[in-house]
């Protein structure tokens, strides 16, 4: 039947409702009923989308935590309590607004599709967020706001915040649930019109339209409600922080590295380049020196052979009378020119130089020439 149906589609969401309710330590005590105030007796049953179905069954305290078995155990409590049956005993006939109250209550808390639209509303259940600027304990501050907002969503269990030593991995994890966040939250509760009290099919669909577009901007809202909640949270998260700063350090390890490495690297090639243009000015200036020194060589060989030259004209070409013939002479030159060209360094001409002069100041000159001439 359909009551059945209503039970057997709470059974897996009670059961998690328990097992939260166990952890908050909420519970429904037998002995402890809520206070019946003059307010709520006086409910009108016509108005009964705008009362508080948990308070008119006694569950204010647990609202969405209530799980089926709570709601037929306060129920039952109600009906023994307010039946018409019980007022007319009494004395209190046509005193049936409240028990219409329970009946409306008991109805849509025992569906769940009733149950979770009207759950979606709960004006009684804040949908504030913490701003990312709230000082105090990031925890206390947030953690209630996470597991309150857990009810709407379609994937269970939820992660919950945890504390300051919950690890890297289950953090990382927490925020891509958040990030992907599925929720089951709707807005039908809220239409302001009764589709079915239309009076023609245009007026119906109008109404369906305006309903239809109402919901999907409150429900565009809220997704954007919950995003604002996890993205306030990821900044402030004092682990996200730590771990973005660990983060930062090992990139800055890494770039201080690469750059250490970069730097000696550039500190390298400056010193290579700076030896090879060291190598190659010491190069430039030993070549330099080098010219320059058979620059100067060339230039003393030069004098050498001249004063070769000079010896051998003023030894007269070591002609046999004071008057030297032109065969004497062109035979002296020949003699010089053939020791110039066969003593192209200067340290040998000098060594043929003082031979010669030696040789003429002992009056053999022509003789030690043509020796000298012999050898060459």
């Amino acid at each position: 039947d359909k009551f059945g149906d209503h039970l057997q589609a709470h059974a897996s969401h009670s059961a998690a409702l328990a097992a939260a309710n166990a952890a908050a330590n909420l519970s429904l005590d037998d002995d402890e009923e809520e206070e019946e105030d003059d307010d709520l007796l006086s409910l009108d049953p016509k108005d009964w989308k705008s009362q508080d179905h948990y308070a008119v069954l006694g569950l204010s305290k647990l609202r969405y935590r209530a799980t089926l078995d709570d709601i037929i155990k306060s129920h039952r409590k109600k009906v023994l309590r307010h039946h018409p049956d019980k007022k007319a005993a009494q004395g209190r006939l046509n005193d049936d607004g409240f028990f219409k109250c329970i009946q409306k209550a008991f109805e849509i808390l025992t569906d769940p599709t009733k149950r979770r639209q009207w759950d979606s509303v709960d004006p009684a259940i804040s949908a504030d967020i913490p701003s990312a600027k709230e000082k105090g304990d990031f925890y206390a501050i947030y953690g209630p706001v996470f597991e309150r907002e857990s009810r709407f969503s379609n994937v269970q269990p939820v992660p919950q915040l945890g504390d300051e030593s919950t690890d890297r991995e289950t953090v990382e994890k927490f925020y891509e649930f958040w990030y992907n966040f599925d929720s089951w939250r709707s807005f039908e509760y809220l239409d302001k019109e009764n589709v079915d009290g239309g009076s023609n099919r245009d007026d119906k669909r109008w109404i369906e339209g305006k309903n239809k577009k109402e919901r999907a901007t409150r429900k565009k809202e809220d997704i954007q409600r919950v995003r604002s909640l996890v993205d306030n949270s990821f900044k402030i998260d004092p682990r996200m922080i730590k771990f973005k700063e660990e983060d930062k350090k090992k990139r800055n390890a890494k770039r201080n590295a690469r750059e250490e490495e970069e730097r000696k690297a550039a500190e390298a090639k400056k010193q290579a380049a700076e030896e090879a243009k060291k190598q190659a000015e010491q190069q430039q200036a030993k070549e330099e020196e080098l010219k320059k020194q058979r620059q100067m060589n060339h230039k003393a060989l030069k004098g050498e052979q001249r004063a070769l030259k000079r010896i051998f004209k003023t030894a007269n070409y070591f002609a046999a009378s004071e008057a030297a013939t032109v065969a004497e002479i062109n035979s002296a030159t020949e003699k010089q020119d053939k020791i110039i060209a066969a003593k192209p360094d200067l340290d040998d001409l000098v060594a043929v130089r003082t031979q010669i002069e030696a040789a003429i100041a002992a009056g053999n000159g022509l003789a030690v020439v043509d020796e000298i001439v012999s050898k060459l």
